[in-house]
């Protein structure tokens, strides 16, 4: 299935902020700082891409429930990428 651009804007955005954050922790490993905040970046990076991660695949929920006949949906399918989320 593909997913709508427009709507899908919002998951781009929060991928280029999360690419600005990785850019900020490989600074921060080369500057020697501490781990503490090193890992606290990590984190909020690893829950951004997660969001995302899950955005995308409830754009696609809605667009199987909202249109089945052009975008059918393979339930198992969708489960193994939720399920790779977590």
């Amino acid at each position: 299935m593909e997913l709508d651009a427009d709507e899908m804007q919002a998951v781009v955005k929060r991928l280029k902020r999360a690419q600005g954050q990785i850019g900020g922790i490989i600074k921060m490993i080369e500057d020697g700082r501490e781990c503490q905040d090193i890992v606290t970046q990590m984190a909020a990076v690893s829950k951004a891409l997660d969001r995302a991660g899950f955005a995308t695949i409830s754009l696609g929920l809605r667009q199987c429930v909202s249109d089945p006949e052009h975008n059918p949906m393979d339930v198992a399918a969708m489960e193994r990428l939720f399920l790779s989320l977590a």
